[in-house]
């Protein structure tokens, strides 16, 4: 999110120059820098004890790729919070375990996607609402399942070369 206008009373932005910031939108009314902001999500990359990954599908997302489980980080949730609770959401499934692997900018829709692998039990995936379908998939298999380069593509291609 790119500021014009104070979030706090409204004012159009000038521009102030902030240390090494440079730049910076600023409010002379509230005498606040204003920062452009994006949102901060997880990805997840879902393992099972036997090497499996879990791959969801949202027809709104892709009629053809899968995707990994992913979800915006509410107020006071901590991204290893967010991870368990999105995970359990799209899928029924507990996590055991976590790794933080790396942050993905997202461009295209101004988010950061900080980057999880989760350590799952093989189950049964009990569905929420916005996932149409979820498959298992060998560790091999399920780069072919993603969209090339995506950032869930990224995310898979790096929890692989851990091993």
């Amino acid at each position: 999110m790119r500021f014009v206008h104070c979030p706090f009373c409204g004012q159009k932005l000038g521009k102030k120059e902030i240390g090494d910031e440079g730049l910076v939108p600023f409010c002379a009314q509230c005498n606040t820098p204003l920062w452009d902001m994006f949102t901060t999500c997880v990805i997840v990359v879902c393992v099972n004890e036997y090497h499996e990954i879990a791959l969801i599908r949202q027809d709104y997302v892709s009629t053809e790729n899968y995707v990994c489980v992913a979800g915006i980080m509410k107020l006071g949730e901590s991204a290893e919070e967010t991870v368990v609770r999105e995970v359990k959401e799209e899928t029924g499934l507990d996590v055991q375990s976590l790794t933080y692997v790396k942050s993905y900018p997202y461009l295209k829709k101004e988010m950061l996607m900080l980057g999880y692998k989760a350590v799952v039990k093989k189950a049964d995936f009990i569905l929420s609402g916005e996932v149409d379908s979820a498959r298992w998939f060998k560790a091999e298999e399920a780069l072919s399942r993603l969209r090339e380069g995506s950032i869930a593509w990224q995310l898979v291609s790096a929890v692989m070369q851990e091993k």
